[in-house]
């Protein structure tokens, strides 16, 4: 598979988890993955948060782009 050309496409999604950044990516890519054939990698592009009225963090929002292999 490796060393063969191959055509990706990348498409932006937003993982959302009150658990955390690392729990937002999980949520997003296993949601990608279960819609998406040949998921292959991501990459993190932006990090967001909402603060409570208590001042404390209560949501992590990270967007990424996630790719797939095209069918050849």
């Amino acid at each position: 598979m490796y060393g063969n050309d191959r055509i990706y496409k990348k498409v932006e999604i937003i993982g959302v988890s009150k658990n955390g950044i690392e729990a937002a990516i999980q949520a997003a890519v296993q949601k990608a993955g279960e819609t998406l054939e040949n998921l292959s990698w991501f990459e993190v592009e932006e990090v967001h948060g909402h603060v409570g009225t208590d001042g404390k963090v209560s949501e992590y929002q990270v967007v990424l782009k996630a790719a797939f292999q095209l069918k050849q």
